[in-house]
């Protein structure tokens, strides 16, 4: 047997303190792959095949079942469970569904594929996830070149990759080829009680200068101006840092940091915003928020205790059942511009396809699996998404003629409002866990304990070039 996660993990307690909460989070795994001590053979179960055709494009049985793994967090299960499986069954009804839902998925999925039975398809998400780039280097993961040419189940004419926004396909894909179905799509930001803002008269700020005096007057209101999580969630500060930096120099920025390149995190646009950040970390911080957990930073905004909070757009669905009903009401803005000769303009945005989905490559039924990705990607089952979770999707289209929550309605018109001006980011978080779980520390660094932008730009250079000159692990090139 070879176990693919064979190295020591992180004790636990450790782990929480680095790891984010819920949509591209990492999580126990390791990069570097390693047989296990009593060997073995590397078996793959029989695995059922059906006949191709223009019904049936990916060749699936349709009388055997197959086996899904959804995670339990923010987005819940219920659109698995009310909707995609459904679908499926409309389609294939002598295929019987067997779904598990997990909170740890790691702690799940990683000795089922140690084992070689691992589910059809899995949900690779929140603080236990997979290191999936492993996954992908042990060949644990199905190729889905075959899925993205496939027909479309209810858009007619279109292949599934077709109906698919821009960048869909390639943030999931690794070395040139498709392995992850990357299907909600995220609209990040910082997040406010639009209800609250309205009644103080606080507009939102899009330059630096206005960012920092609004914090004054929140401040003074006896409101924390900004948090976020340190012991959970440190990862929503990266994103807020390196938005800034890539507003500041461009999205070459991240690219840099992502392919690895020698003095990439001390780039002045990095440089910059790290220190523009440090401050308000010094400034205008709740410095108990480093013990503390997403959903219980998350809880004081609902309490409106505090102003803003950077973070994706699946946090209105997240805090649903602890959001007044009155009084409250979830909007976005994107981050202010830092300095006053930015490349990027103040509207421009970070929002990107997240949340994994995969068919592990010796699953009994990968096809199966692929299938009911498809199905996840048809127009109906992504409206049906949108609808139960307040997220969007990858598909094209999903949301024509619903009626909007509020923070989604507020996150469509800022991605509305920046045009052209919408980057990925970066991905080196998926690529490569040491240089993800670096970050995590040096920003929670940054902003609790002084912000030195100095010593977080170095500590990340040198987490990067230990990563690049491991040649134990495998390198992504990004364009």
């Amino acid at each position: 047997m070879t176990d693919i996660f064979a190295k020591p993990e992180l004790d636990r307690r450790t782990l929480l303190r680095r790891a984010g909460a819920v949509g591209l989070l990492a999580a126990p795994g390791v990069s570097m792959l390693a047989a296990c001590a009593g060997g073995g053979d590397d078996t793959t179960q029989k695995q059922s095949k059906g006949t191709v055709s223009a019904d049936n494009p990916l060749g699936i049985d349709p009388k055997v079942g197959i086996e899904i793994l959804i995670f339990d967090g923010g987005l819940g299960t219920k659109y698995s469970t009310d909707v995609d499986t459904p679908l499926y069954n409309k389609k294939w009804a002598d295929s019987k569904v067997t779904f598990q839902s997990t909170q740890t998925v790691s702690t799940v999925v990683k000795p089922r594929l140690n084992a070689g039975n691992p589910p059809d398809m899995v949900n690779n998400s929140g603080s236990d996830l997979m290191d999936f780039g492993a996954i992908v280097n042990a060949g644990q993961a199905s190729e889905l070149t075959d899925l993205f040419a496939a027909p479309s189940l209810d858009i007619p004419g279109k292949k599934v990759s077709e109906t698919l926004v821009p960048g869909a396909i390639e943030i999931g894909s690794y070395s040139g080829k498709p392995y992850a179905v990357n299907y909600s799509f995220t609209i990040y930001g910082l997040w406010y009680n639009k209800v609250l803002w309205d009644s103080k008269g606080w507009t939102p700020p899009t330059t630096w200068a206005d960012f920092t005096a609004l914090c004054d007057k929140i401040k003074a209101a006896g409101i924390t101006p900004f948090g976020f999580a340190g012991a959970n969630a440190s990862y929503y500060m990266v994103r807020a840092i390196l938005t800034s930096a890539v507003k500041i120099g461009t999205e070459s920025v991240t690219k840099d940091i992502d392919n690895l390149k020698a003095g990439a995190w001390q780039n002045p646009a990095v440089m910059q915003a790290a220190q523009a950040w440090g401050e308000i970390g010094n400034k205008y911080i709740d410095k108990s928020f480093l013990g503390l957990k997403h959903t219980q930073v998350q809880l004081q905004q609902d309490q409106n205790k505090l102003a803003m909070y950077p973070c994706g757009s699946w946090l209105e669905n997240e805090m649903a059942a602890d959001t007044p009903k009155t009084g409250y009401q979830y909007a976005v803005m994107p981050m202010p511009s830092v300095t006053t000769s930015d490349q990027l303009p103040a509207t421009a945005i970070n929002a990107a396809a997240g949340e994994i989905y995969f068919a592990p490559a010796k699953a009994k039924n990968p096809q199966g699996g692929k299938e009911y990705l498809r199905t996840m990607l048809s127009k109906e089952a992504a409206k049906g998404f949108t609808d139960l979770t307040k997220s969007l999707t990858v598909v094209q289209g999903a949301t024509d003629g619903l009626t909007l929550s509020p923070g989604l309605t507020s996150a469509n018109d800022m991605l509305t409002k920046a045009g052209k001006d919408v980057f990925v980011g970066y991905l080196f978080d998926t690529w490569y866990k040491p240089l993800d779980d670096a970050s995590r520390d040096a920003a929670n660094e940054l902003m609790f304990k002084g912000g030195d932008a100095k010593k977080f730009c170095d500590t990340m250079e040198a987490a990067s070039q230990k990563v690049a000159g491991d040649s134990s692990i495998k390198k992504f090139p990004r364009s």
